[in-house]
This record gives structure tokens, sequence and C-alpha cells, in this order.
């Protein structure tokens, strides 16, 4: 009897502990590790939205009755006291809330067209420039492209196989992620939808909490703001920037190594409930900061289970429906493991998680 008993409780722990941990770096590209991982990720989330996202994901999930009490439990807690508004830097509070004051309705300067100002021309590859096209535009890094080795082979199925990718035209990509502040300009510009879960949030952190459908609007406002095509990175484009010129597993070597990321347990500043400004951490080899944890950033093309058959040129690869769309980098929920520069995962382009950003991009040529 007793031998019995050891055996169940022995199944129940190994069924447990199945339950709550995903295989590898990533979940293996089954509908059930991916619903695994999405759950993982959201399962001490104190936003409702992030629990709607999972319900309108997977309705009758394995945890969905868990989602709806989270969910029920988050809309009737009361309100809690907003915190002060940020000062901004370098300006004293006293300062800002005498400006707020006796502050007048000023035109829209972002609708202005952008002063003329002539594009420098990327250097070799790794070089850095710098480009801001308008006043609302974010800072961005000109690269020269050259061929690199896309993906792994020694990791998740979705990141084979290994491929030769030869990105043949000049591109530029934000330096940082695109912030609250940025994003409440094209609010203020009435394009862009208001976040609730924003509240006072401070305008030098991340953009989160926005669908890829969402993000084509800043990025149709902003070509119209300053004249110039701006879209989201290709997938090909994004892992080239991400790496840096580098072929190692993250751009600073093979092994992780705090302090170069914003992910779980890899070093200060951190915070569970929301990731740190943009800019905290060592920017890579080519200048670009916030491609490791901070928040999964959106890119243009559709999701595939594997790179068999994808473009070999850096072209977005946008066939088949398009549902879902590829995130790349991991965010700061996440812990190292998922910080490899070839970490890619999916999410359905209609639905907003708060882990969820993205940064700018456009072409040279």
């Amino acid at each position: 009897m007793r031998l019995l008993i050891l055996c169940i409780l022995v199944a129940l722990s190994a069924s447990v502990g199945t339950a709550v941990a995903p295989a590898g770096v990533l979940p293996k590209n089954s509908a059930e590790q991916f619903e695994l991982a999405f759950w993982n990720s959201i399962k001490d989330s104190k936003q409702a939205g992030d629990y709607e996202a999972y319900l309108q994901a997977y309705p009758k999930g394995r945890f969905s009755a868990l989602a709806r009490a989270r969910l029920q439990q988050l809309k009737a807690a009361p309100p809690q006291a907003q915190a002060p508004p940020q000062p901004a830097p370098g300006k004293p509070a006293a300062a800002q809330g005498q400006a707020k004051a006796v502050a007048k309705p000023q035109p829209d300067k972002s609708r202005a067209p952008p002063a003329p100002a002539a594009t420098p021309a990327p250097g070799p590859a790794g070089s850095v420039a710098t480009i801001k096209d308008c006043d609302a535009c974010p800072v961005m890094v000109a690269l020269s492209p050259r061929p690199f080795t896309m993906g792994s082979n020694n990791s998740d199925p979705s990141e084979r196989p290994a491929h030769k990718v030869a990105l043949h035209t000049p591109f530029a990509i934000g330096k940082y992620e695109v912030t609250v502040g940025q994003w409440r300009q094209c609010v203020q510009a009435s394009v862009c939808p208001a976040m609730p879960s924003l509240g006072n949030v401070p305008d030098n952190l991340p953009m989160r909490d926005v669908s890829w459908d969402e993000a084509q609007l800043y990025l149709k406002w902003l070509s119209t703001v300053s004249g110039k095509p701006y879209r989201l990175p290709t997938e090909a484009e994004w892992e080239y920037a991400a790496r840096g010129g580098t072929a190692t597993r993250y751009w600073w070597g093979d092994q992780m190594k705090g302090g170069n990321s914003s992910c779980a347990g890899c070093g200060e500043p951190w915070n569970a409930e929301r990731p740190p400004p943009v800019g905290s951490f060592t920017a890579n080899p080519f200048g670009l900061n916030d491609m490791n944890g901070s928040v999964w950033e959106w890119v243009q093309d559709c999701w595939h289970s594997t790179y068999k058959g994808a473009p070999d040129d850096g072209s977005a690869w946008v066939d088949g429906s398009c549902q879902a769309r590829v995130i790349r980098g991991g965010s700061w929920r996440e812990n190292g493991s998922y910080m490899l520069s070839t970490t890619r995962f999916k999410y359905d382009a209609s639905v907003r998680q708060s882990q969820n950003g993205f940064r700018v991009a456009r072409s040279l040529d």
C-alpha cells in the first residue's frame, strides 16, 4: 500500500513539474507549449489586460478558469491612488507644476513639415551614424548590412535551421524602443489609441501593451509627420541589429552575464511591475540599446514555425494568413535564457499584451 501511495505521489510530482516549466530556452513548437509559455509570462501579472489577452487567445485553455478568477479579482479591487507625475529630466517638479497651471493650448508642432536635412550615409558595416528625421521622431542608428548567419541549430526548433542571410539595403533602426512619451504624441494627434494602463507612467519607459495592428497606426502617423517611410524592422534586420556584428549566443558572448539586459535575475535596475527607462543598460556594438529584454518587440514578419523556406535577402516573410506575427528579444519578466540573439516567439497581431512593444525602422536606399 505504501509503495502504491509513493508511486502516485511521484507521478503527481512529475505532472506538476511538467505543467509549470517550459522545456528548453523557448517552448517547443506545439500549441500546448505556446499556451504554457504565455501563461507563465503573465501568471504573476497585476494587469487585467494580460488575462484578457490570454482568454482571447485561449478561451477554453488549461488556465482559463484561473485567468477569469484573476481578472474578476483585479476588476473588483478598489482603484489605487495615482502617483504624482514624474518631473521631466533637468526640470524641478515645482517648475513643472507652475508651467502646467499657466500653459495654453499650443499648435501641434509635430504636424509641421520637418526641416530639410541630409540623411547621413551609413558607414562600413558595424559603424554607428545616428538619424533623427523630425522633432517627434525616435533617434535611429544607420547600418550598412553584410551577410550573417541567422538562427541557431542548437536551440529551439523555431530557430532552425541556421542560415545565411545577405542583407543588401542599408537601413536605420531605432536606437531605443518607442517610448511612452513618443506614443503620447501620436495620441495627442488623435491617431493612436490612449492606453488606460499607462496612467502616469514616465515618458522615458518603453511603450508596451500595444498590438501589432496598433503599432502600424504609430508608424503611419510618423511617416506622415516626417515624410519618411517608417515601418517595423524585418525579422532578419532585427536579428542582424541585435547581434551587433557578433556570432555568439548573446552580443556580449556565449555566457549570460548580468548588467547587460533588463530581465529577471539579470541585475539592477529591475522591477517586477515594469521595465526600466530605455537606455538603462549598455548599448551593443552597433550602438543599439535594449535589444535583449526590456519588452518583446514586434517585427514585420508573419510567424512561421521554422526558418525552412525563409527569404535569404533579409526581406519580410509575409506569406500565409499572418494572423500571428513575430516578436523578438524577450522581456524584463523572462530570465536570462530568453535573452539570446536568436530568441523568437509569436503573438496574435490584434492582441495587446503588457510585455509587447516595438522599435521603428526604415530603408535608406
